[in-house]
């Protein structure tokens, strides 16, 4: 049975999400670099969008980036990201979105390392990270297998 997920009445995100989280999320904000949780995180686990739930990144994919916010070569599921023309701040750019939420996760641009040349800059704020040992318990078990062969690497970023 395929997981639903669904993006919360407003009075409800306006209640459980933090300002930052919030203004991030609903209001396409940016958090600053490099004092935001996760632009650091070393741990393996995934990513999921702080509004629904949906899985979107996986720490087998982050990358120090050097920008200050957390990097990934490519989404967990593609099918929860999409892609939106970003015409603000006189630039044009990729926006992503998690796909059920709606929510505003940052930019992607193609300056990133192999194997996809791609760079998945994402907003902290729009994030819940589900360390490893918690998959199972938060009900993301299926995601195990994919560090089973990768896990001890982690440290070594």
């Amino acid at each position: 049975m395929a997981k639903v997920y669904k993006k919360p009445p407003e009075e409800v995100l306006r209640q459980e999400l933090t300002p930052r989280q919030y203004e991030v999320t609903q209001r396409a904000g940016t958090e600053p670099p490099f004092r935001n949780e996760y632009w650091d995180n070393k741990h393996p686990g995934i990513y999921v969008d702080i509004v629904t739930g949906e899985p979107l990144f996986s720490s087998l994919d982050k990358y120090d980036s050097g920008t200050g916010w957390p990097s990934f070569t490519r989404p967990l599921e593609d099918e929860n990201i999409t892609i939106h023309e970003d015409r603000s701040f006189f630039m044009v750019r990729q926006e992503v979105r998690s796909k059920h939420g709606g929510s505003h996760l940052g930019h992607l641009f193609d300056d990133g390392p192999a194997p996809t040349g791609l760079r998945y800059c994402m907003n902290s704020a729009a994030l819940r990270f589900i360390p490893l040992e918690k998959l199972e318990e938060e009900g993301y078990g299926e995601y195990l297998p994919l560090f089973q062969s990768q896990a001890p690497e982690q440290d070594e970023w």
